[in-house]
C-alpha cells in the first residue's frame, strides 16, 4: 500500500439528471465530447492523471497544486466558451473541487480523506466555479493571476473537522482591486485589527500586546458575518506609521480597529477605537482601566462593541464561542503568552524557560489546553534538536491531554502532528497538520511545523508556502527566513534566495541586539552571509556564535553549513563528525537533504558519514 501527498481534482456536471431528462442522447454525447476535446487534453497538458470516471464526474490527481488549479481554470474557461450560443437549459456546466491531501494508492485508484474532501468541495462549488481547500489556497499564493474569495469554515458531509474553503475567482485577476465594500461574501463586513501598541515602560511586555491582538482577531474570526484580515497580513503593519485610508485601499477593508495596551503589575489599561476607513470617522472608542483578571472580559466587550456598531446578529454558537475563555486565570494566561514568545526562539535556554512557563500555567489552571500544547511543543523541539531524553510517547500523551480538553484547539492538533512527525509517523502527522491549518490557518506554529516537516523530506516548493506565512505571522522569527533561503537555493531561484538571506540578516541583527548572549541569531546570520557570498562577514558571525556557545548543537551544525558553502570541506566535516554522537536521529537525517551541504556531498568522508547514519536506521 502506497501513501502520498497529492493534489486531487474532483469534477461533475451540474444538474446532470435534469439534463438527461430533457435530452438523454444529446446530453450524453455532449458530456463525452467535452471530456474528450477539452477536459482530458487539459489534464494531460497540466501533468494531471485521470484516475477514474464516476458517472457524470471524474477524479484526477496532480503532483503540483499550481498545475491542478491552472488546469481547473482552463477547463472552466473552456466550458464558458463552449456554452456561448447554447440555450440556458441545455448548457453543460461543471463544478470543480480541489484539495491537497494524503491519499492511499491501490491498483491505480486513490482513497482517503484527501479524496473525500475534494469531492465535498466540488459539491459546494458554484455552477461553473471552483472551490478549493485552505491548503490549496496557501500553496498558490501569487503564483497564478487569480483571486480567492474566503468562504469561511464549511461543515462538509462525513468530514470530521470543518474545512476552510475558498472560491477561485478566475475572471477577476489579482491586479484588479476589489472595491472596499464588496470584499468577501456580499453580506460580510470587512475589518482589519492593527497590532495593539505596547505602551508599557518595559518593551518586554510586547508579548502581552501581541497576544491580546491575536486573541481579538481570533474572536472576531468566529463571527460568520465578519471578514477579518488574517494575522499574517495584520502584523506586517506592526511598528509602522500608517494611514487608515491607505491601508483600507491596499487591503480592501471597510473598518479598522486599533488600540494600545499598558500592563503594570496586576493592572491593565487598554484603549481601542474602530474607524470607518471610507471616511475615517471614529465609530466607537473606549478605554478599559481594570484589574488584570478582567482581561478576558475586556476582549469580550471589544468584540461585542464591534458587533453592536456593525449591527451584526450573532448566532448562539458564535456568542458562546466568543465568550468561551481559554482559561479562568489571568496569571496563567500571562505565563502562557510569555512562554509562547520564548518557545518561538527555538534555543535551548529559552525552550527550557518556555517549558517552565507553560508548566506554571498548567499549575495555575490544570484545564488550560493551550499550555499543555505548549509543553508538547517544547518537548518536541528539545527531543529532536537537543537530543533530550524525552520519550515520544510522553510527548504524544501531553498533546492528547490538550486535545481532550479542547478538541477544536489548533495548537493541540499542531503539537500532536509534530510529535507524530518526529516519531516517523508522517501519515498520522499529516492529518493533524491539516486539522490544525483548517481550524486556524494563521497560527504560527501550524505553519512553521508543517513547513519544517515538508522541508525535512525535501518537499521544498511546498515548504516555502508555509515558511513564508510563518515569517509573516511572527516578525521575530528568523528561523523561517534562513530555511527559506536554503529552500530557494535547492529550487534554483537565486534572486529569491538572496532576498530571504537579506531578510535573515535583518531579523538576526535585531534579535542579536535584543539577546546579545544568544548564539542562535548570530549563527544564522553567519549562514545568511554565506548564502550572500560575503565570506568575511560569514566567518566573523560564525566564529562569534561558536564563541558564545561552543556546545550548542544547532550553532555547530549551522557553522558546518557555513564552512560547506564557503568550500572549507575539512572544517565542515570535522564539525559534523563531532556532532554525530550527540545528535538525535531526526537531526542526523538533515545531513541527507540540506542543500547547504551540497558542496561536500562528493567528499569520501561525508559519504562515509552518511553511510554510517543510514546503517543505523
Amino acid at each position: 500500500m502506497e501513501r502520498r501527498l497529492t493534489a486531487i481534482l474532483a469534477a461533475d456536471v451540474v444538474g446532470y439528471s435534469r439534463l438527461m431528462g430533457i435530452d438523454e442522447t444529446g446530453t450524453l454525447a455532449a458530456v463525452n465530447r467535452h471530456r474528450r476535446e477539452l477536459i482530458e487534453p487539459a489534464l494531460a497538458g497540466h501533468g494531471g492523471r485521470l484516475v477514474k470516471l464516476i458517472g457524470d464526474g471524474l477524479l484526477a490527481e496532480f503532483s503540483s497544486v499550481v498545475n491542478a488549479v491552472a488546469c481547473a481554470v482552463d477547463i472552466q474557461r473552456g466550458m464558458q466558451q463552449r456554452n456561448i450560443g447554447v440555450e440556458q437549459e441545455q448548457r453543460i456546466q461543471l463544478r470543480i473541487g480541489i484539495n491537497l491531501g494524503d491519499v492511499i494508492v491501490e491498483d491505480g485508484d486513490i482513497f482517503g480523506d484527501g479524496v473525500n474532501i475534494a469531492a465535498r468541495l466540488e459539491g459546494i462549488a458554484a455552477p461553473g466555479g471552483i472551490a478549493v481547500s485552505a491548503s490549496v489556497n496557501d500553496q498558490i499564493g501569487s503564483k497564478l493571476d487569480l483571486r480567492f474569495e474566503d468562504m469561511g469554515h464549511q461543515t462538509l458531509k462525513n468530514i470530521r473537522q470543518a474545512v476552510r474553503v475558498y472560491a477561485v475567482l478566475f475572471d477577476q485577476p489579482t491586479e484588479r482591486p476589489a472595491p472596499a465594500t464588496s470584499v468577501g461574501r456580499s453580506n460580510r463586513q470587512s475589518i482589519l485589527v492593527l497590532p495593539f501598541t505596547n505602551m508599557s515602560d518595559d518593551p518586554d511586555q510586547e508579548y502581552f500586546s501581541d497576544g491580546l491582538t491575536e486573541d481579538i482577531i481570533t474572536d472576531l474570526s468566529k463571527i460568520s458575518d465578519l471578514e477579518v484580515t488574517p494575522r499574517n497580513t495584520t502584523f506586517t503593519y506592526k511598528g509602522q506609521q500608517v494611514k487608515i485610508g491607505q491601508i483600507a485601499r491596499e487591503l480592501s477593508v471597510r473598518y479598522v480597529l486599533q488600540g494600545s495596551v499598558r500592563k503594570v503589575g496586576a493592572r491593565v489599561r487598554i484603549s481601542a477605537q474602530m474607524i470607518d476607513a471610507g471616511n475615517e470617522n471614529h465609530l466607537w472608542a473606549d478605554r478599559y482601566d481594570r484589574d488584570l483578571n478582567d482581561i478576558f472580559a475586556i476582549q469580550d466587550e471589544i468584540a461585542h462593541a464591534i458587533v453592536h456598531q456593525l449591527k451584526i446578529k450573532l448566532h448562539p454558537e458564535e456568542r458562546r464561542a466568543i465568550e468561551s475563555d481559554p482559561t479562568t486565570s489571568a496569571e496563567a494566561y500571562t505565563y502562557y503568552l510569555r512562554g509562547r514568545r520564548f518557545a518561538r526562539t527555538m534555543t535551548l535556554p529559552y525552550l527550557n524557560l518556555a517549558r517552565r512557563m507553560f508548566a506554571k500555567a498548567v499549575e495555575l489552571d490544570p484545564s488550560y489546553a493551550r499550555a499543555y500544547a505548549g509543553i508538547a511543543d517544547c518537548d518536541s523541539a528539545l527531543h529532536i534538536w537537543y537530543a533530550a531524553q524525552l520519550p515520544i510517547n510522553d510527548i504524544l500523551a501531553m498533546s492528547a491531554k490538550a486535545l481532550a480538553l479542547d478538541p477544536n484547539l489548533a495548537e493541540a492538533h499542531a503539537a500532536r502532528a509534530m510529535a507524530f512527525h518526529h516519531d516517523g509517523q508522517d501519515a498520522e502527522a499529516l492529518g493533524y497538520f491539516e486539522s490544525a491549518l483548517a481550524l486556524d490557518p494563521d497560527l504560527f506554529e501550524s505553519n512553521f511545523y508543517f513547513a519544517h516537516s515538508l522541508f525535512r523530506r525535501g518537499a521544498f516548493e511546498q515548504a516555502t508556502v508555509y515558511f513564508e506565512r510563518a515569517a509573516a505571522l511572527y516578525e521575530n522569527d528568523y528561523v523561517s527566513p534562513i530555511l527559506l533561503t536554503a529552500a530557494y537555493r535547492s529550487l534554483g531561484q537565486p534572486d529569491t534566495e538572496r532576498r530571504w538571506a537579506e531578510e535573515t540578516v535583518r531579523r538576526c541583527n535585531r534579535a542579536a541586539e535584543q539577546s546579545p548572549d544568544s548564539s542562535s541569531p548570530v549563527g544564522r546570520a553567519g549562514l545568511a552571509y554565506a548564502h550572500l557570498g560575503d565570506r568575511q562577514q560569514a566567518l566573523s558571525w560564525t566564529e562569534r556564535a561558536l564563541a558564545l556557545d561552543p556546545s550548542d548543537a544547532i550553532t555547530r551544525y549551522n557553522a558546518a553549513c557555513v564552512y560547506a558553502i564557503l568550500g572549507d570541506t575539512e572544517r565542515a566535516i570535522d564539525l559534523l563528525e563531532q556532532l554525530r554522537p550527540s545528535s538525535s536521529f531526526y537531526q542526523l537525517e538533515w545531513f541527507a537533504n540540506d542543500s547547504d551541504l551540497d558542496n561536500i556531498r562528493s567528499d569520501p568522508r561525508f559519504q562515509e558519514l552518511l553511510a554510517d547514519i543510514a546503517a543505523q536506521r
